[in-house]
């Protein structure tokens, strides 16, 4: 299995406009089911995915920060639970490891037909999703505070180690960092993205056994340890949306950030106090121990069609997709994503992401096996950040969880 989809050409030819076109809403009957995440741009296009309703077309969503564990078992139901899943990277692979997606060769043929190519993601030769955003973590820092302190914006997570040191010395801002390590995917997303940074591999050459037990895993915990010292001391129950409300009160200074969530820290009528959203500002990603590549991998969100449903309910549910992503949905929510749409302009809010993609940050990898070292990791680090025991020995942890799961699912032997 190969993803052929370049997310860096995806978001370099934004920056030059790509075409889309809108697709009618125009369904005469069937059963609309999406699943997604639970934030800003997905509440978006699944309201406009609703919009399709009428009496012979029911659409109806689930948007939980869950849905990666309960894609599965919904999607593995015959007829499936939902009939869409929207996804990012990582969760389409334990779809397609258990084929529960239907190719959509013959739905964009019939319905789909100015999609354009790079939005395409082709597994063995069958698009299996549509990409319509592009997702990354970069930074975010609160101008004044730096000003305050005489600092200019960090670049790498050495400056940001220094910066937090000053802030918290000139009684500035006490815990001035944040990162998202609560156990669980928040925590294995942040290992990958410092170990990126580090220039780590994942796995041996051409193999699916995991290389996480090497000096760039080691510097890369040390490194989220020595940053876990300027977070709050609950620093371990904060995940995304945690954050966010900390950012948004005022109680954070420097954090490494989803650009999913920056459109809401701008917007004057938002959660944010006025004094966060006049200073907040988004940059490229930082480095780390002297590499010129970002410490965060790009993501992209796109849209699969369950394999377990009807003909009718497939058609309806693509039809209304193309609706949800037309272009008219840029005229009220432009600033809510990095989006794959005809017409789609960067905003201040995709500075950051936009920085990152041009400083040379990688596509997150699609590989089968990779959602199972991301669990290993997700479920095995916390202990050493919290103090509880050695580097060397949450990385055999991780390492022994996940070769465990490997075997299982037959990626190893």
């Amino acid at each position: 299995m190969k993803a052929k989809l370049n997310l860096l050409a995806v978001t370099v030819a934004l920056m030059t406009s790509i075409g889309f076109a809108q697709a009618d809403c125009d369904i005469s009957s069937g059963s609309v089911s999406l699943l997604s995440d639970d934030f800003t741009a997905m509440h978006t296009v699944a309201n406009r995915a609703q919009e399709c309703a009428s009496d012979t077309v029911d659409v109806s969503k689930n948007q939980t920060a869950e849905h990666k564990n309960i894609q599965v078992p919904a999607l593995s139901a015959n007829p499936s639970t939902y009939t869409v899943a929207l996804v990012p990277n990582n969760s389409l692979p334990p779809l397609l490891n258990d084929d529960l997606v239907r190719p959509l060769d013959d739905l964009i043929v019939r319905f789909g037909q100015k999609l354009q190519d790079n939005q395409l993601v082709r597994i063995d030769g069958q698009v299996k999703a549509i990409a319509f955003l592009v997702n990354t973590q970069h930074l975010w820092f609160r101008k004044d505070l730096l000003d305050k302190a005489g600092l200019q914006p960090p670049t790498t997570y050495e400056e940001i180690l220094t910066a937090a040191k000053a802030l918290r010395e000139q009684g500035i801002m006490e815990y001035p960092l944040a990162l998202n390590l609560k156990p669980g995917w928040d925590l294995g997303t942040e290992f990958l993205n410092m170990y990126a940074g580090f220039g780590g591999e994942l796995f041996k050459p051409d193999s699916a056994e995991s290389s996480i037990e090497g000096n760039a895993a080691i510097e890369t915990l040390n490194m989220l340890k020595a940053l876990s010292e300027y977070m709050n001391p609950d620093f371990a129950t904060f995940n995304t949306n945690e954050v966010a409300r900390l950012w948004a009160a005022g109680e954070v200074a420097i954090y490494n950030g989803w650009n999913s969530r920056t459109s809401a820290v701008l917007d004057p009528e938002g959660t944010s106090l006025p004094i966060v959203a006049a200073n907040s500002v988004f940059a490229a990603a930082p480095t780390v121990n002297g590499g010129e590549m970002p410490a965060s991998y790009l993501w992209w969100v796109g849209f699969t069609i369950a394999k377990n449903t009807s003909e009718e309910d497939a058609e309806a549910s693509f039809i209304a997709m193309m609706h949800a992503i037309s272009p008219e949905l840029l005229e009220e929510h432009a600033e809510e994503a990095v989006w794959l749409i005809d017409g789609y302009q960067p905003t201040p809010a995709a500075a950051g992401a936009f920085e990152t993609v041009k400083a040379g940050a990688e596509s997150f990898p699609m590989l089968p096996y990779l959602g199972l070292l991301h669990t290993a990791l997700s479920d095995n680090l916390s202990e050493f950040l919290q103090g509880k025991e050695s580097a060397e020995q949450a990385l055999a942890d991780a390492t022994q969880a996940y070769t465990t799961t490997a075997k299982e699912g037959g990626f190893l032997k």
